[in-house]
């Protein structure tokens, strides 16, 4: 199960366990789906962590991973329920594997924020974070589900996501994180022989 609630933030069940990403917005947003056991953070801007909302859909046996930089800014309560993850560090959750990968461009500093390659089941899903079309994205591999982000001046354009996807392959991509981006353009672009399927859903 993989659901948009917006922009950047999404909830996915894999394996029995149920992942929030950059959850934001409120809780009222998520009153829907099933406690996170897992929630990632990648950074610290408004439209990717809330302190509220953490606290408004948490429970007990969650845990948070978050960067260093949002980890220290949070409350004690929250913070004893985090796990700061640098780039290239990894750790496992409830049986959740997770790599903090880097995210970055000129609006993000490398290191201030992550993308995670998270593992379940088996099954590699890669969230790209805020990010340019950067080396490190472009040297994954095996990745099952990816979700890439696109939005001038703060991400990447459509055409280098989408040369970027074409490089590493993942079995299918989610456009996210895509305010006032083509995504029908993105898939024109990726095309079908690379053996990428794009699918569109409604973040907005």
């Amino acid at each position: 199960m993989i659901r948009p609630v917006n922009h950047a933030s999404f909830v996915f069940r894999w394996n029995g366990k149920t992942v929030y990403n950059d959850p934001v917005g409120g809780a009222s947003l998520y009153a829907s789906f099933p406690r996170p056991d897992l929630i990632l953070v990648s950074h610290g801007h408004g439209d990717h962590f809330d302190s509220a909302t953490l606290n408004g859909v948490r429970v007990a046996e969650t845990l948070i991973i978050a960067p260093a930089a949002v980890s220290s800014s949070l409350s004690p309560a929250l913070r004893a329920q985090t796990i700061p993850l640098a780039n290239g560090a990894t750790t496992n959750v409830h049986g959740i594997q997770v790599e903090a990968v880097p995210a970055y461009n000129a609006r993000h500093p490398k290191g201030a924020g992550n993308g995670y390659v998270v593992t379940v089941g088996g099954r590699r899903l890669y969230i790209s974070g805020d990010t340019e079309d950067v080396a490190e994205m472009r040297a994954l591999r095996n990745i099952e589900v990816a979700f890439v982000c696109m939005n001038l001046p703060f991400t990447m354009s459509v055409d280098r996501a989408a040369s970027a996807v074409r490089e590493f392959r993942p079995r299918m991509v989610y456009p996210y994180h895509h305010r006032d981006s083509d995504v029908n353009a993105f898939k024109r672009l990726v095309g079908t022989d690379a053996g990428v399927e794009v699918r569109l859903r409604a973040w907005y």
